[in-house]
């Protein structure tokens, strides 16, 4: 192998390893406060987040019961710019459970 080729083939590794210490998936448990059923499902942890957020297709779908915010967020990107998608209208009240560990929260809902 050319030594470019090697270069680059390391240059390849380290990425996909830098992308997959960013992007860590855990197993959660979500309850809808209404009847109290619950689902698990896989989270990307995000510690750059400031808020949690989930699809709102995804909470229909799930049959959350979606609650109106009073006034429309705004979502901003890390580079400060708005994000493409629509301002948060909605949030939803879960319980969310991960090993032994239980918090009532809210998630915003994003993507319309």
């Amino acid at each position: 192998m050319l030594k470019s080729e090697e270069t680059e083939k390391k240059m390849e590794i380290r990425k996909t390893e830098e992308k997959t210490l960013r992007e860590i998936m855990v197993k959660i448990g979500l309850e809808r406060m209404d009847t109290q059923e619950g689902i698990t499902v896989e989270a990307l942890l995000d510690s750059g987040a400031t808020r949690l957020v989930m699809s709102s297709k995804f909470a229909k779908r799930q049959g959350f019961k979606l609650k109106k915010l009073e006034r429309l967020m705004n979502v901003r990107n890390v580079d400060r710019l708005l994000n493409k998608e629509e301002p948060i209208e909605h949030t939803v009240e879960v319980n969310i459970y991960f090993k032994e560990y239980k918090e009532r929260m809210e998630i915003d809902m994003i993507g319309g």
